[in-house]
């Protein structure tokens, strides 16, 4: 009898270390996009609240990664989303193609087929360029019908952001694409608080004909999103030997940016900034998750020069001074946390970035 609960209970604790990841290892990624955003977004964003601590000063590595795509020095979002999620160069508007045309895979594609759970959050519509680099293979970022049809066989268990217009649309097979989304297995919901009894399972949150409104009008819509693709992600793996993907992006820091528009900028950057900082908290409460903060590339060529060029006296002030409203080719920051951040190192193109995550994850 002693021998028998001997060798049971090394068998239960075999098969509890079978869901706790070893030393080092990359069990879970979750992948923050700033889109738009610079190093010079996230001076502005502590220079503003007094260089009191943010999330991105918890970083335990830090990296930079140039953002050109196949046929220009400046980016658009298409290709440098295609980049950061399948590791492959292609040109501006083209989604899930290389530059051939080839279709190329994510990976979040490439977990899924390794038997990953998958999550996507946005606060633009999901079938915009970022998160459609994720799951779509479209020659040009327009065809939004196409995206939406590339989204419902894509096998992504968690879906937060807007674009209900087009989920509500007439798919092949019958009925809406929400419709087949719910034979798919997912409870479909309209509102983060619609969700607020689901723990576990596919969810798909369209919070939004289009998009959801700009910050700070839509709350705390994208940290509480995130918490909560987090919270479902941690329950669909639970006990198992695969983890998960989930990719967050900040959309509307490239709006603000855009726009020139400083007061919105900040106000977007505060969002996300608390979307990396409970992913940073996760990471804490569950070993072997990986953060990885970065942009796709920069918008607005945004400086932060002193009000004054006689630097002996004690305060010039300072100034926001937007080169462009649109792109520029400068490198982006990468911020890492967690399991594995001291792997990815250095200078490195956007598509390195990609290939060493994936790498991590054993999904090369």
């Amino acid at each position: 009898m002693k021998k028998f609960l001997l060798l049971l209970s090394g068998l239960l604790l075999a098969a509890g270390a079978t869901a706790q990841p070893a030393q080092g290892e990359v069990r879970n990624i979750i992948y923050l996009i700033g889109d738009g955003m610079g190093l010079s977004h996230v001076s502005l964003m502590k220079i503003e609240k007094g260089y009191a601590p943010t999330a991105f000063d918890r970083a335990q590595n830090i990296a930079l990664i140039t953002t050109y795509s196949a046929n220009n020095r400046v980016t658009d979002s298409a290709a440098a989303g295609t980049a950061l999620a399948c590791g492959a160069k292609t040109n501006n508007g083209t989604l899930g193609l290389d530059a051939g045309g080839n279709r190329i895979e994510s990976m979040i594609a490439r977990a899924t087929r390794d038997g990953m759970a998958t999550g996507l959050v946005v606060t633009y519509y999901l079938q915009h360029a970022t998160p459609a680099a994720f799951y779509a293979h479209v020659k040009h970022r327009g065809e939004t019908d196409a995206i939406t049809a590339d989204m419902l066989p894509s096998g992504i268990d968690v879906l937060f952001g807007g674009g209900r217009k087009w989920l509500a649309r007439e798919c092949a097979e019958g009925g809406s694409y929400l419709d087949a989304f719910v034979r798919r297995g997912y409870r479909v919901a309209t509102a983060l608080e619609e969700t607020a009894d689901m723990h576990r399972g596919r969810v798909l949150c369209a919070v939004a004909e289009e998009e959801a409104p700009r910050a700070p009008e839509r709350g705390d819509y994208l940290p509480e999103a995130s918490k909560k693709a987090m919270e479902l992600l941690a329950a669909n793996t639970e006990g198992k030997q695969k983890g998960f993907v989930l990719m967050i992006e900040g959309s509307f820091i490239d709006s603000a940016a855009h726009a020139n528009d400083t007061d919105w900028l900040e106000a977007e950057m505060n969002d996300f900034e608390k979307c990396v900082a409970a992913a940073m908290d996760f990471a804490d409460a569950h070993p072997g998750t990986l953060v990885v903060v970065t942009a796709d590339h920069e918008t607005g060529g945004l400086s932060v020069p002193s009000g004054d060029k006689d630097f002996t006296r004690s305060e010039s002030g300072i100034d926001y001074r937007y080169g462009t409203s649109s792109h520029t080719g400068s490198m982006v920051p990468v911020y890492l946390y967690g399991a594995g951040a001291e792997r990815i190192n250095g200078l490195m193109d956007n598509t390195e970035l990609s290939q060493r995550m994936m790498e991590l994850l054993g999904l090369e």
